[in-house]
């Protein structure tokens, strides 16, 4: 399940949902584009000062768990998350908190999470970077669909479909 499908999926997830929060895409566009100003891209060396594009990439991995097949007794655990259902970026700012982590930790954490990460939080940055982002004419915010396709990962079961324009 690693690899690219990974990185792919989690990129979808999160558009999803700052399609979904127009003012958390609004909050992670200004931290964008004030870091990078007139760049070109934003680089890896860039990552490290974007803290909200972190804590919006892991408020999706939170929410989207991208392997169904997570063991049951991790999750099943007493952790109690205020406001589990809604996507709030900023519970991450103020730590890692591992308990809400997708990769898991410890030798059973997922091996290619520091790839994965690397990737998506690249490609996010640049995407958020270099375009604004809306939905198609006529579909509105309550129209966006978490739906699910069956199987062991959890693919969008609707594509998302957005409009995307260069910033110049």
């Amino acid at each position: 399940m690693g690899g690219s499908d990974t990185v792919e999926n989690a990129i979808v997830w999160t558009m999803t949902w700052l399609m979904k929060k127009p003012l958390v895409m609004k909050k992670l566009q200004e931290e964008i584009r004030r870091l990078g100003g007139k760049k070109d891209m934003i680089d890896n060396q860039d990552i490290e000062k974007l803290p909200y594009l972190r804590a919006v990439i892991k408020e999706a991995f939170r929410l989207w768990n991208y392997g169904v097949y997570q063991c049951l007794g991790y999750w099943a655990r007493s952790c109690r998350v205020g406001n589990a259902d809604e996507f709030l970026p900023e519970r991450f700012l103020e730590g890692q908190n591992p308990e809400l982590v997708t990769f898991g930790f410890g030798r059973r954490g997922c091996p290619g999470m520091g790839m994965t990460m690397a990737e998506v939080e690249l490609v996010m940055a640049n995407l958020v970077y270099k375009f604004n982002w809306e939905l198609p004419v006529g579909m509105k915010e309550e129209d966006i669909d978490f739906e699910c396709k069956p199987g062991a990962a959890l693919h969008k079961k609707n594509d998302l479909c957005l409009v995307a324009t260069v910033v110049i």
